[in-house]
């Protein structure tokens, strides 16, 4: 008789528990960084609607502000940290491509020996993250996760470049997800376009600068191309989220983008044709666009700010390198 394996299942269903969150010590107005870039303050400003960016100490890695937010979210949530059984960080700013920062991570907050691992989905990161602690908790394969997105892409950018120095910040944003009684994540939407990769990434390998055949690899990017393809494909995959979880815009609480631009997130608001009850995400506005990071930065914020959205409905969509997306609906804890 051939034996048989034993195949584990877990909770029906999931849940956001607590957000946790980490900016970089400084802010940094336009001002300073308009000179390299020949600019202005208003230039800025109307193509992006940023004010100021955080941006961390050179002594402070994607690590440390991932643990502080990480550190953050377990407090926030009431869950012993060696209970946490999954950390998962999505970054795109590692300062070493191994160890993993989730491994790192895991040991600082207490909750060794946790299964840790990085994804690199860039500014979908974060909603990756959640699809696949959600999927892990039902699967029997987790009970708690922790998922963190966590950038320092000051490392990473190109004071000159007029394409995406200014938008660029730092910090993480980090949530537990656990085990729900009824429905707390809706399904997850998400794909890639790789076929438009060079549209935003960086512009070189670390080969090429090891061998001296190029600089320190910066982020860049086509700004119009990018920008059409968030506004108008970005759109559909948030509606087909909307659709997968069984509601309507009207049902929103908050919609959290993915802080790219603001005329993007205006523009998405419009096409999506949000009710004015709906509460948008603007972090980007004081924050700058931190990759992975700013759906739970964006998020913590909102939370902090309208503790009455507490047990809402709230659509969250990244996008960005890679021409990768996530989106889903989440209840707001």
């Amino acid at each position: 008789m051939t034996p048989q394996l034993i195949q584990p299942t877990g909770a029906a269903h999931t849940r956001i528990y607590s957000y946790g969150a980490a900016r970089g010590q400084n802010a940094v107005p336009n001002e300073d960084l308009i000179e390299p870039i020949d600019s202005s303050d208003e230039w800025i400003r109307q193509r992006t609607g940023i004010i100021t960016r955080v941006r961390a100490d050179a002594d402070t890695s994607a690590i440390d502000l991932a643990a502080d937010a990480a550190a953050e979210a377990i407090e926030r949530s009431g869950i012993p940290a060696d209970k946490i059984d999954a950390v998962i960080v999505a970054t795109i700013s590692n300062p070493k491509q191994t160890p993993s920062v989730s491994a790192i991570v895991a040991d600082r907050v207490g909750a060794n020996p946790a299964a840790a691992y990085d994804l690199n989905a860039a500014c979908a990161g974060f909603a990756y993250g959640v699809a696949q602690a959600d999927a892990l908790i039902r699967a029997g394969a987790a009970h708690y996760a922790v998922v963190i997105g966590t950038e320092k892409l000051s490392d990473v950018v190109d004071p000159t470049d007029r394409s995406i120095s200014f938008l660029l910040g730092d910090g993480a944003g980090a949530v537990v997800v656990g085990p729900s009684e009824t429905p707390g994540i809706g399904p997850t939407i998400w794909g890639s376009d790789g076929s438009k990769a060079d549209a935003v990434g960086m512009n070189h390998t670390l080969t090429e600068f090891r061998d001296g055949l190029a600089p320190w690899p910066t982020l860049r990017q086509e700004g119009p191309t990018v920008f059409r393809w968030a506004v108008w494909e970005m759109v559909k995959v948030a509606r087909q989220a909307i659709e997968a979880a069984g509601i309507t815009p009207d049902d929103l609480a908050a919609f959290v983008p993915h802080q790219a631009n603001m005329r993007i997130i205006d523009e998405f608001a419009k096409q999506l044709k949000l009710p004015e009850s709906v509460v948008i995400g603007r972090d980007i506005e004081t924050t700058g666009n931190t990759s992975a990071a700013s759906i739970p930065l964006a998020t913590h914020r909102l939370l902090e700010e309208h503790p009455e959205l507490s047990g809402g409905l709230a659509l969250q969509i990244g996008f960005g390198a890679g021409l990768v997306f996530g989106a889903q609906v989440v209840v707001l804890p």
